[in-house]
């Protein structure tokens, strides 16, 4: 093929065509790999504007637009002069020539992203990306084509203003958004605003006419959500989700016919238009409570209280599912921003609660229609309700009217779901948990409001469910249906029983209500009794699972350390079950646990819920001084054998993800066992039988060496899973010892050997190398061997073995495809560096040992971790959570007590070092900022240390350092490194959050005392970039953060930098401060480029 500078017109329009149509998977990668080549190329400019101007197609357009959207964001970005001739030729072409949609997008995103990254660009002295309302004036003025593409350019722009580009230094990225905030965003709103108004007054029967106000609506909604406060709010969440509109604003909101105008246009333009006239309102809604006055936010409120009332009684456009979803979002919007009091206020309210109750009732009883939006309407009651005991309010609230009406329809309309569900084959709700536990936990609290009525029904509806479910089980003809349907009942009513015993917690409750709830818990403590004496034949799963959420919402409720034992819920359990106190209900706890476990093995979701509300038992001391007094107890410790608890078996019906729920099974197992253990050997000896007879059959397997892999890897991933749980339980001295005595050597050295065979199977590795984490986890000085004993050492060495094995086999993989390079690699990398870590911190073992009597395990480990980490591109260290949180602890702990060992190793293996510490400064989370800073620290102490004892001790000491004297000179031969980190935590300081301002503080000293010089300019550059009438301000706080600082590191010294470092960051944000931020002085400010 031709070189690409010389491909003709019609060759570029054919890979256009294979890229964006062709069906060959092969033509279409050739055609992507030749194109990308086209951003590169010197003719890339005359290459795209051949493509617009001459191209046939619109994917030749399309593919010009991707090629200039990758030239103008590169990192060495064009000449000003060239990025502003080709935001004036778009324009032109958008404005002359009739494009495709996708078209119109792609080269709007272009200009979008010219402007962003040019908006402090000068040229002549004028900061010329800034007009962007004069530039698309003309767009506004043409036909309504041409308006729609204005206001596209807009609202592209403010989208693309309110991204966060991780390529680019993050406190340009927020300059520029506080920039466009202040002198651009609010024009934008009032213009988009007041072209509706226009539009308002027009028939929309035309498309062109519609498409305009979609756009416009789209262009308000962007404005509103415009991150304000450069808090990178979480979106994935609605809870407090409150705008922080800028103060200068205030009249925008204040104007009475904003609002109105959003709720005339929902009443007057069609689905879906008619969901963003509702989304922006929800966004008005949201505004924050500061920005008014008290009789403003009344004023305010009002206006919002008026236009619900209005959808409300004119409700045809709440048919359409996306209207409706926004709709309820606003009403839970309502009482997140404002107060019961205020709502109650309303001149309107008695007649908008009950509008908003009908519509409550009537959207639970059509639980089918948009089931998603559930979730706000019972946040609204739930709200409401919890606000009840704080209103101060005369005029009555009329919650104790219609909360019970809303409980009831949810309870009503859930059971009437079930015929339908089962007898159409439909989805669920009862499947989909998440959401299920969601709407159930804010019932809770809806439900107690006037719970004698919620009791009362509740009693009804489970005493007729129960009393037909018997019936058709004793009724010989009894339908298969029928029985399914019944059960479907009693699975929700179960569910919300536990619902509103668990609601106890949340709302005042008297002796009363207890004795209700004992009414209610004896009738499904009845219904649990029947379906045991069921479970040999048959069983329903979803009962079942109603009942574990009940008995651990009854856990919560009345059985615990500071409940009084003479709650009257015991009076009604005695009289009707025998059940006097909350013994006698952990005797019933522990004997459905026994049950569940024995009959429901094959029942993953059963076994693991089960288990975790075990768990949960196991927690409390006074609880489990109880529990094993139990029989079922003293059962489970002498008998956890797969003969008893089929799920801990290694049957191949078994898939290898259950055998997850193990470690759960065993870690409140050992906290029973752990009660009376004290020191006795042999009660420790007998319950870790079952484990021993497992690992000496691998053991024989192994010896034999003919034998069936799959078998012996699930025996052993159940063991390691095991011995985690029992691991993570002993947080004593004796009880941890006991474990290392018995699986030392032995056992060990099988799951050394696993790690060996099967090292490219994580889901044999991951349990093994968790395992090993947990082993060297020293909780509660549990590692504290005595003082004659070697197992620390022991220990650690058969980390340092298992670790350098898994690296170097791992390593000799090669290439992994993307989509399996993290379970196939990262995964088990992330979890050798957290087991390194707790090594290296759990100061049971003196590591200078291993140097001293020449053992290699401690240099092997090391070495290891730098193979590891070197295959490893710094991209990765970042991109995936789980291995930053656990390099960069690792890092810092290797920087604080084994920095000799680093400044030991080659230069390129320095610099990968502090290229990985300086990215993840950084780092929004602040865990691995606050790492890298400490990492960064003990570094620079550790060369300021020794330049410092170089200058004053005598010659014939001087090699002792040699390794110190190794990192000088790569640091000499690369100066630029700790400058551009001195020149990032700056700019942190001065532009950014800085959430972690004593971690940034600590290095900052080392790196001003290393490069003083370097310091002196940057602190110059700054204060000259500044008017004339700022510079002298901030020189003093220049001044004032080295005032009374020596030129050394010690603790007292340090501590006078970081609050003088305090005091620096307050006064200089202070003194940057300005109301004209357009001024051209300000566009230096950016210390990175």
């Amino acid at each position: 093929m031709a070189s690409l500078h010389l491909q003709s017109l019609v060759q570029l329009e054919v890979l256009c065509e294979q890229l964006y149509q062709g069906t060959e998977p092969s033509q279409r990668l050739q055609a992507e790999k030749v194109l990308a080549e086209l951003t590169d190329s010197p003719e890339c400019l005359s290459k795209c504007q051949l493509l617009l101007e001459q191209g046939s197609t619109s994917y030749a357009q399309l593919l010009a637009a991707t090629c200039l959207s990758k030239l103008v964001s590169r990192v060495n970005p064009l000449t000003v002069g060239q990025r502003i001739d080709i935001r004036n030729y778009l324009l032109n072409y958008l404005a002359s020539r009739k494009l495709a949609p996708f078209v119109i997008q792609a080269l709007v995103q272009v200009i979008a992203k010219i402007t962003k990254l040019g908006w402090f660009d000068v040229q002549e002295e004028q900061l010329v990306f800034r007009d962007v309302i004069a530039d698309v004036s003309k767009f506004l003025q043409g036909t309504v084509e041409h308006c729609v593409i204005g206001t596209m350019i807009l609202s592209e722009l403010t989208q693309e203003m309110n991204v966060v580009d991780y390529t680019r230094p993050s406190p340009k990225n927020r300059r520029t958004a506080t920039s466009f905030r202040d002198t651009v965003l609010k024009d934008i709103l009032l213009l988009a605003c007041s072209l509706l108004k226009e539009v308002q007054g027009k028939p929309l029967n035309l498309q062109g006419q519609q498409n305009l106000v979609m756009h416009l609506l789209k262009l308000v909604l962007n404005c509103l959500n415009f991150d304000f406060i450069g808090s990178s709010a979480d979106e994935s969440t609605d809870d407090l989700c409150t705008i922080q509109i800028p103060a200068s604003w205030r009249s925008v909101f204040l104007e009475s016919l904003t609002v109105d105008l959003f709720f005339d246009l929902y009443h007057t333009i069609p689905p879906p238009l008619s969901q963003l006239a509702l989304s922006c309102i929800v966004q008005f809604a949201s505004v924050r409570r500061s920005l008014f006055s008290n009789p403003e936010r009344s004023e305010y409120l009002s206006k919002l209280m008026k236009g619900v009332k209005r959808v409300l009684e004119n409700p045809q456009g709440l048919s359409d599912s996306n209207n409706y979803h926004e709709f309820c979002r606003l009403l839970a919007r309502l009482k997140t921003n404002y107060q019961l009091g205020e709502l109650i206020a309303v001149e309107e309210y008695p007649e908008i609660i009950r509008l908003i109750a009908n519509f409550t009732v009537t959207s639970l009883q059509h639980w089918e229609f948009a089931p998603n939006s559930v979730y706000y309407l019972i946040t609204l009651w739930q709200r409401m309700v919890a606000s009840v005991p704080f209103v101060k309010s005369t005029e009555p609230h009329l919650l104790d009217v219609y909360a019970p009406e809303v409980t009831q329809a949810y309870i009503t309309s859930r059971l009437e779901s079930v015929l339908i569900i089962v007898r159409d084959g439909l989805e669920d709700p009862l499947d989909d948990t998440t959401t299920l536990f969601q709407q159930l936990e804010q019932l809770c609290t809806v439900s107690r409001c006037e719970y004698e009525k919620t009791c009362a029904l509740l009693v009804q509806l489970f005493d007729k469910a129960a009393q037909t479910y018997q019936e058709l089980l004793r009724s010989p003809s009894g339908r298969t249906m029928d029985i399914t349907v019944q059960e479907g009942h009693l699975a929700w009513l179960v569910y919300i029983v536990g619902t509103v015993i668990g609601g106890r917690l949340t709302y005042t409750s008297t002796d009363e209500h207890d004795a209700m709830d004992g009414e209610l818990s004896s009738r499904v403590f009845q219904l649990m009794n029947l379906m045991d004496s069921r479970l040999p034949q048959s069983g329903n799963e979803k009962v079942e699972l109603a009942v574990l959420w009940f008995l651990d919402q009854f856990r919560k409720t009345y059985v615990g350390d500071q409940l009084q034992r003479t709650s009257k819920v015991y009076v009604r359990l005695s009289d009707i079950l025998g059940i006097p106190d909350d013994s006698h209900v952990l005797q019933a706890f522990m004997s459905k646990i026994v049950t569940n476990l024995k009959y429901w093995g094959r029942s993953q979701l059963v076994i693991s819920r089960t288990l975790q509300f075990l768990n949960d038992l196991s927690v409390g001391y006074i609880i489990l001084k109880k529990l094993v007094k139990l029989d079922a107890v003293k059962f489970m410790l002498q008998n956890h054998t797969n003969e008893h608890f089929p799920f801990l078996g290694i049957n191949e019906h078994f898939s290898l993800s259950d055998l997850r729920c193990r470690t759960t099974f065993y870690t409140a197992l050992t906290r029973l066992l752990m009660v009376d253990l004290g020191e006795d050997e042999v009660e420790f000896e007998q319950f870790m039988l079952p484990l021993t007879t497992s690992f000496e059959a691998v053991k024989q397997l192994f010896n034999n060496g003919n034998f069936k892999q799959e078998e012996v890897k699930r025996l052993l991933i159940g063991l390691a899973r095991d011995l985690r749980g029992i691991a993570f339980a002993l947080n004593t001295k004796s009880g941890y010892t006991m474990l290392f005595d018995w699986l030392y050597p032995d056992y060990l050295q099988i799951l050394q050997r696993a790690i060996k065979l099967w090292y490219c199977e994580p889901a044999c590795t991951t349990p093994i190398l968790k395992l090993l984490t947990e082993l060297l986890q020293n909780r509660s000085q549990r590692l504290n061997f005595d003082v004659s004993s070697p197992n620390g050492i022991l220990l650690f060495r058969e980390a340092s073995k298992m670790i350098c094995t898994y690296g170097n086999q791992i390593l000799s993989l090669g290439n992994i495809p993307k989509d399996q390079v993290y379970p196939m690699k990262l995964k088990g990398i992330s979890i050798c560096f957290s087991a390194l870590k707790t090594a290296l911190c759990g100061n049971y073992v003196s590591f200078g040992v291993f140097h001293l009597y020449g053992d290699s395990h401690f240099d092997n480990a090391l070495q290891a971790f730098i193979k590891l980490l070197l295959s490893l591109p710094h991209s990765d260290l970042l991109q995936y959570r789980k291995l930053s949180h656990s390099y960069y602890p690792l890092l810092e702990c290797l920087a604080q007590d084994h920095m000799a060992f680093i400044a030991n190793q080659e230069a390129h293996i320095v610099l990968y070092i502090l290229t990985s510490i300086s990215e993840g400064l950084n780092a929004l989370d602040t865990i691995v900022s606050s790492s890298c800073c400490s990492s960064l620290d003990s570094f620079v102490s550790y060369l300021f240390k020794h330049i410092s004892r170089d200058s004053k001790k005598p010659l014939r000491h001087k090699e002792r350092g040699q390794e110190a004297q190794r990192l000088l000179h790569i640091m000499q031969q690369n100066p630029t490194v700790l400058q551009e980190m001195l020149s990032i935590l700056l700019n942190i300081v001065i532009f950014e959050d800085c959430r972690n301002q004593w971690s940034v503080s600590r290095p900052m000293l080392g790196l001003i005392l290393l490069n003083e010089k370097y310091f002196g300019e940057l602190s110059s550059n700054l204060v000259s970039s500044q008017p004339s009438d700022k510079q002298e301000a901030i020189q003093q706080c220049f001044a004032n953060l080295m005032e009374g600082v020596e030129r050394n590191l010690l603790v007292k010294n340090r501590d006078r930098f970081t609050q003088n470092m305090s005091i620096f960051r307050r006064d200089v944000t202070e003194a940057l401060r300005s109301e004209d931020d357009s001024n051209v002085e300000q566009v230096n400010l950016d210390m990175m480029s």
